[in-house]
């Protein structure tokens, strides 16, 4: 809690702060039962693997440098390297879309990163936020590029450095995004409704082809995207978080656990490619591509190097302080008892990882996210591998400016390079 006692519980937040306590969970290796590293990271993978409960996307390799369902749909070189427009078909929604980008004349099999885009509010656009597939771009996307990333599109940047990158489309952005025209009219007129105005539903709300044309969500054109049809679909989309987690949850499922089956279909794909090397593969993203990689990393053994930017913290932090502020991609119901949000990172340990934080990031409390790095310090130190975990504060707020990708960059290098 902060200095004037309030928090996101109001006056339960003490009785909160008792429940969240201080001592190990039974899946952290910090608990004295556990000793053997190996032992530890499969016992607490699977549990965390039944409990993010991800959907099964069948994405066993065809053996012809793809996964299933891959198909490359333009080709393009662009600012030095060689670039792959791909369509993924998944079991359920729309096509997953992709950028693969190499250097061009690239000779020999290349480490390969997953490169993720960010939430930031905007689920209108993916992977657009982070990389450039030609001349044009979007006014929105520059404006993003120049406010998080300093100017750049740092996917293409770690590109032209000799790794093969591949940019994908989250659930459920851009190519992945759900419209409101496949909602009912009563459900979006509700949610877009300024909360004194709801009013309870009728019968004739829900009866089929209602139809609340003065709620619509204006759709833009895919090269001719404006501001205002941008700014009206995001409002939409963050009011349907709730529905969707809703929704996922009693489909038994959870949003983190979608996401991730998407990512590891991506890893899939990426590693059987001819052209990257699947020993040296590694996974960055900040703040939701923060997120996505501490569960990669995390859970996923193939993930050689992580760099997270811009999202590490505690449940405690996220219980009284900051949970406003987040995305329901976040949770898995029931984990929170048995490990805090930085153990989901160390089941990572030996492997290098690199977290990079800022001083002014009203996102988190910054001596939450210490704490939580303080946490991933010791796991790495029982593992012996004390030099292969980097916490990395930099001035400033909420990004992944120049001076962070080159440290991420060189993180790379060093272990991947």
């Amino acid at each position: 809690m902060n200095s004037a006692g309030l928090n996101m519980l109001g006056s339960y937040g003490s009785w909160a702060q008792e429940v969240y306590g201080s001592s190990p969970r039974a899946l952290s290796f910090m608990d004295p039962r556990w000793h053997d590293a190996a032992e530890w990271r499969s016992t607490a993978r699977r549990e965390v693997l039944r409990l993010l409960a991800p959907p099964v996307l069948n994405s066993a390799p065809s053996g012809a440098g793809g996964a299933a369902g891959a198909r490359v749909t333009g080709t393009c070189r662009y600012d030095g390297l060689e670039i792959e427009m791909i369509s993924f078909e998944l079991p359920f929604g729309p096509p997953m879309e992709a950028l693969f980008m190499k250097p061009e004349n690239a000779t020999g099999p290349l480490p390969g990163v997953l490169a993720f885009h960010d939430h930031g509010g905007i689920k209108y656009y993916g992977k657009q936020k982070i990389a450039r597939a030609g001349e044009f771009q979007s006014p929105l996307m520059q404006t993003h590029q120049e406010h998080y990333y300093g100017g750049r599109a740092w996917a293409n940047e770690l590109a032209k450095r000799g790794y093969g990158v591949l940019v994908h489309d989250a659930f459920p952005f851009e190519s992945r995004k759900i419209l409101a025209s496949c909602l009912p009219a009563y459900t979006v007129k509700r949610m877009m409704s300024p909360p004194l105005t709801i009013e309870e539903l009728t019968p004739e709300d829900v009866l089929p082809g209602a139809v609340i044309t003065a709620y619509d969500v204006p759709s833009a054109g895919p090269s001719g995207e404006s501001a205002s049809a941008v700014k009206a679909y995001d409002a939409f989309a963050a009011r349907h978080e709730d529905i969707i987690a809703k929704s996922l949850f009693s489909l038994g499922l959870t949003w983190p656990g979608l996401v991730f089956a998407e990512d590891t279909f991506a890893l899939d794909y990426l590693s059987s490619r001819p052209d990257i090397d699947s020993s040296r593969m590694g996974c960055c993203g900040l703040s939701g591509g923060g997120l996505r990689t501490n569960y990669l990393a995390g859970l996923d053994g193939r993930v050689r190097c992580s760099v997270t930017a811009g999202f590490m913290t505690t449940w405690k932090d996220l219980v009284l302080n900051t949970c406003y502020t987040h995305t329901w991609m976040i949770y898995i119901p029931g984990l929170a008892g048995l490990m805090d949000f930085p153990d989901i990172l160390s089941l990572h340990a030996p492997l290098p990882a690199l977290v990079l934080g800022t001083d002014s990031d009203p996102l988190f409390t910054p001596a939450e996210t210490r704490a939580a790095a303080a946490v991933i310090g010791e796991v790495y130190r029982k593992t012996g591998a004390a030099d292969n975990f980097v916490l990395s504060i930099h001035r400033g707020p909420h990004k992944f400016d120049v001076p962070m990708q080159e440290e991420a960059f060189a993180w790379f290098d060093r272990w991947l390079g």
